[in-house]
């Protein structure tokens, strides 16, 4: 029997808000896959004894955005298990500063702290040397581990365990293979802090592509490395086994997965033999050109996908080195997904080179207009770290934001070429405001009811939405449900309010902002209950919902507001005109 606990606990950060508090809620809403993948990694180091028979690991997961961290306890709880290691995972760049205010009280109480995640590895993947927040967390004393822990964990543990952790762990030039390795798999009671209780992992890691304002491509590298169907069998049924039936799959983009068609393949088994399981997943523009792909994904429990749309002008995605995404297969690859009975959401970055508030503005009004999307998340142009952007512009010496809290695509960090601070800012929040109308968001329930989806769903997807921007001011995918803040738990450097003043306002705003969205959900469930009873809701049309046709390149504005939108659509047409001809070939050889 094991003589020796060692506490191991993993904590993903969350981080601070404009005001300087801790962005928390009872209830969050996108599980951390990083947190899963490492609670499985230790899980497995704990049953293998990976610090001898005598030793026994014993783990705790945290997520922060469910979970207020106290450092105080965990530091006992440490000390009285004996030994132990306080790992920060998952740390992005706009988490970073606070990940490093938890450690530094983690090391005043004399706690080991080790910290990884896309920050760490993304300034260790692109530039020549650490920059000032990796070398203050290594005075320290914080231990750095950039690259995947897969093979790699029980080095650290057991470096920990005899007081020797390294200054830095540096895998990034051996990035692991993941078929068979331990399953992400997170306890049922971290899963449940989430709102509808969903879990994730990743089927696959690393991304093809070469988008100059992604991390993933320099951090888990353009070689795609992938889990079997076995492996994505076993990790569903080990969830399923606590409880748990509702994934997020994180690869960026699962249409790239090779494996993907075992996957759904397997999946679709799992259901037809009665296994209740919903999905969501991440795609590319072009999935819909995967023979069988949307087809599958729906029979295997797909019901949302977030698609990289990024913008819907031509020059922005070259000069962004996004050449995949193809403006004249928007509407076909949309259409296809609401016919097979998902909710979209697709991203939308403003600040490309050609943008300006007027061109934002006329873009979202086309989108609203001509193309059947349900959710549309829009966020700033960001040289994050690890990007190609972030490497080019330190290179040239331009200006970034230095507080990496800003670094989460909600804050412009840099200067634009057309448009001021002040006026990028003011595009942004004009975009999320022009989006979430009360009438759009009638729109896109009327077109979800039309294509025989639920349009009640939709409008707790539009709701969340709407809430998130203008009630708390917080981008959705950080949202979630009764924000929490505590008094004390501010950004250092921040004054403390004064309980009288913090604690009737805080009151007062979650008050008023249930009151909001209570009125905003009366509104639109009239609408629901409207569409549900009437004959009619089956045959509305507009124009986003309009079969395609060849004319939409002549008669569709999101191919003739610019010159490189006719560009696109001229293009367009030359290709049409190729296949035409190709499928006539092939015809008349079939009559001869």
């Amino acid at each position: 029997m094991a003589t020796e606990t060692f506490k191991l606990y993993l904590i993903k950060p969350s981080h601070y808000d404009d005001e300087g508090y801790v962005i928390q809620w009872l209830r969050s809403a996108i599980p951390s896959n990083t947190l899963a993948a490492l609670h499985g990694l230790a899980a497995d180091c704990a049953a293998r004894k990976a610090l001898g028979d005598d030793v026994q690991i014993e783990i705790v997961g945290l997520d922060e955005t469910n979970t207020r961290i106290r450092p105080e306890k965990i530091a006992a709880s440490i000390k009285a298990a004996g030994r132990g290691l306080v790992c920060l995972v998952g740390v992005q760049s706009n988490q970073f500063p606070h990940a490093l205010d938890l450690a530094r009280r983690f090391r005043a109480y004399g706690v080991d702290v080790a910290m990884g995640g896309f920050h760490v590895s993304g300034c260790i993947a692109m530039l020549p040397e650490l920059p000032a927040d990796l070398l203050e967390a290594q005075a320290l004393g914080i231990s750095l581990f950039a690259g995947e822990a897969e093979g790699r964990l029980d080095t650290v543990l057991r470096d920990a365990y005899a007081g020797k952790l390294q200054k830095l762990y540096n895998f990034m030039k051996d990035l692991p293979g993941i078929e068979s390795t331990p399953a992400p798999l997170l306890p049922s009671y971290v899963i449940q802090r989430t709102s509808g209780a969903v879990t994730s992992f990743d089927a696959g890691r690393g991304c093809p592509f070469q988008c100059s304002f992604c991390t993933i491509i320099n951090v888990q590298g353009r070689k795609s490395r992938f889990r079997s169907a076995d492996d994505v069998e076993a990790i569903i049924r080990a969830n399923l086994a606590q409880g748990i039936s509702s994934f997020f799959i994180t690869d960026d983009n699962l249409a790239r997965n090779k494996n993907w068609e075992p996957i759904f393949d397997r999946l679709i088994a799992m259901r037809e033999n009665g296994v209740r399981m919903s999905f969501v997943i991440q795609v590319d523009t072009l999935s819909h050109r995967i023979p069988r792909f949307i087809e599958k994904a729906s029979k295997a429990g797909v019901r949302r996908v977030f698609i990289g749309l990024e913008n819907i002008n031509p020059e922005n995605l070259i000069a962004a080195k996004k050449k995949q995404n193809r403006i004249a297969e928007y509407r076909e690859m949309l259409l296809a997904w609401k016919m097979a009975g998902c909710y979209t959401t697709a991203g939308y970055i403003t600040g490309f080179p050609a943008d300006t508030p007027e061109s934002i503005a006329r873009d979202i009004e086309i989108i609203k207009r001509e193309l059947p999307l349900d959710m549309l998340e829009f966020f700033f142009l960001t040289p994050l770290p690890g990007s190609e952007d972030h490497q080019r512009l330190l290179k040239a010496g331009v200006w970034m934001d230095p507080d990496m809290n800003k670094y989460d695509l909600e804050h412009a960090v840099t200067a634009h070429p057309k448009m001021s601070k002040a006026q990028w800012e003011g595009a942004y929040k004009a975009a999320w405001a022009a989006y979430y109308t009360p009438e759009h968001m009638e729109t896109v329930m009327r077109r979800s009811a039309a294509t025989g989806n639920s349009p009640g769903k939709v409008m707790f997807l539009l709701i969340w939405f709407w809430a998130c921007i203008n009630l708390e001011n917080i981008h959705p995918l950080e949202g979630g449900y009764f924000r929490r803040k505590v008094r004390r738990d501010r950004r250092p450097g921040m004054a403390l309010e004064n309980p009288l003043a913090f604690y009737p306002k805080y009151v007062a705003g979650v008050v008023v902002n249930h009151l909001r969205v209570a009125a905003m959900a009366l509104r639109l469930a009239r609408l629901r209950r409207r569409l549900k009873k009437s004959p009619d809701a089956r045959t509305y049309m507009d124009l986003a919902l309009t079969p395609v046709e060849d004319s939409d390149l002549d008669d569709l504005e999101m191919f003739n507001n610019s010159a490189s939108s006719r560009a696109a659509g001229d293009h367009a047409k030359k290709m049409l005109a190729k296949h035409h001809d190709h499928e006539l070939a092939k015809q008349q050889e079939k009559v001869g």
